[in-house]
């Protein structure tokens, strides 16, 4: 009696539902917006863009949750194998982080950009946030060394492109860590917001500042805090500087979105989101506050916020509306306008500006000969503001500002602030701006 055979059952495609924090991007794209960051990474010598493009086709599949496309369901929306060709290398262009509709670049979420001795990594945060990227951009470029004959070893950002994913890569580590007992509640006040002349569409505004990094760890240890707490003050003060010029008889609080890296208090080895924000605050209505005050007030409320505890309640404060039955079941256009509804009318406006810190950044020994420097964009800002990126790599530290509006006031009183207390600061821009000091120089860059 012949044994029947039994057809066998298809494979079905993985798919990975967005992360916690990627559910609210796509919600918000819109045809002048996208959430798109830039990292980037200047090499010592030119760029060989047919080299490059063989270490991105080579390197992208190690990373299967950014090799992908972007799908709705019913529900939700979710990421899905890409098998198309690309993404394809191109030369720079003058505007970077342009918005990325889902459907171009052959559904590609990222582009890879070269120009003089630079690489540029472009990715949409549906995919992961600064941390994932730089996985990415660096092991792109360690691969391109090495086919230009470089022993480059594995390590740090630098991943083994033959081995297989770890599963911890891949995870939305929000859900892991969202067990706290209280949910603490979101800041509601209404901030000072920037006013300024917004620019043509597809007009980004790009100010670089190149500093020494012992430079300004030595004014911080002055103030006896952090090089992250000692900017976000320098920030804070400029936004005051800004609100005072333009209206002082009403003052309102000046308050900075700065994202936290999570991976460093709760264990994951994730390639996706893994941030949450806080918002130091200085309130002008309390009176007059000296530049050391301010700085006294950054670090007193990071050391209050920034620990454990405080940041696995904000992680459960959000992840709550994801579990609830009831959202659950809502089909996707109402969550859409649910979320554009309470982002663009409360969310946005809990902020002045945006500030990111990447913090110092390590390569695999035998790289960092060939290196330069890193520089990071936190891209277009959804309202009419300046965001602020840092990050550094051994003596070089970047400071990069993205603005949709002509005025750089904000700016201006940053870099004349670092000025001020001594510390050298190098301009490079994409437009023309005025020089804080007549020491410091300026370049004009694509």
């Amino acid at each position: 009696m012949k044994q029947k055979k039994h057809a066998k059952k298809p494979v079905r495609s993985t798919w990975y539902k967005l992360d916690l924090s990627a559910i609210v991007y796509p919600t918000l794209q819109r045809r002048d917006f996208s959430s798109v960051y830039r990292l980037s990474v200047l090499l010592k010598e030119e760029i060989k863009p047919e080299i490059l493009q063989k270490a991105v086709d080579m390197t992208l599949p190690r990373f299967p949750t950014y090799k992908s496309a972007i799908r709705k369901g019913l529900f939700w929306r979710y990421l899905e194998p890409n098998d198309r060709p690309g993404p394809f290398v191109q030369k720079d262009i003058y505007n970077p982080c342009m918005p990325m509709p889902f459907k171009a670049n052959n559904r590609y979420l990222l582009r890879i950009y070269y120009y003089g001795r630079r690489i540029s990594l472009e990715a949409h945060h549906s995919l992961g946030d600064g941390t994932g990227g730089m996985y990415i951009l660096q092991t792109i470029t360690a691969q391109y060394l090495r086919l230009l004959g470089a022993s480059i070893r594995c390590g740090g950002f630098v991943l083994d492109i033959a081995e297989k994913p770890d599963p911890g890569e891949l995870e939305d580590a929000y859900m892991r860590y969202s067990n706290a007992n209280v949910r603490p509640p979101r800041p509601s006040e209404k901030t000072y917001r920037v006013r300024g002349t917004k620019e043509p569409f597809y007009t980004l505004n790009i100010i670089n500042g190149i500093l020494s990094a012992s430079e300004v760890k030595k004014v911080a240890k002055t103030y006896h805090v952090t090089i992250t707490e000692y900017l976000n003050a320098v920030l804070l003060y400029a936004l005051l500087q800004k609100q005072e010029s333009e209206n002082p008889h009403r003052l309102l609080p000046v308050r900075i979105a700065m994202p936290v890296n999570l991976r460093r208090f709760f264990p994951s080895k994730t390639l996706r989101n893994f941030i949450t924000m806080i918002y130091p605050s200085v309130d002008p209505r309390l009176g007059e506050y000296s530049f050391e005050e301010i700085v006294l007030h950054v670090h007193n409320y990071m050391q209050y916020y920034i620990n454990e505890k405080f940041l696995r309640g904000d992680i459960t404060t959000n992840a709550a509306t994801q579990r609830h039955p009831l959202i659950r079941i809502v089909p996707l256009f109402l969550k859409d306008f649910v979320v554009r509804l309470f982002y663009t009318r409360v969310q946005d406006k809990n902020s002045s500006a945006g500030l990111t810190n990447m913090g110092a950044l390590k390569v695999p020994e035998d790289m960092a000969p060939y290196l330069e420097r890193f520089d990071i964009c936190m891209g277009q800002p959804f309202s009419s503001r300046t965001n602020c990126a840092i990050i550094s790599f051994q003596d070089a530290l970047t400071i990069g500002f993205a603005s949709s509006i002509k005025e750089a006031d904000v700016e201006r009183y940053f870099f004349r602030r670092l000025v001020k207390d001594g510390i050298h600061v190098t301009i490079e821009s994409n437009r023309e701006v005025a020089v804080p000091d007549r020491t410091n120089k300026v370049k004009k860059e694509r």
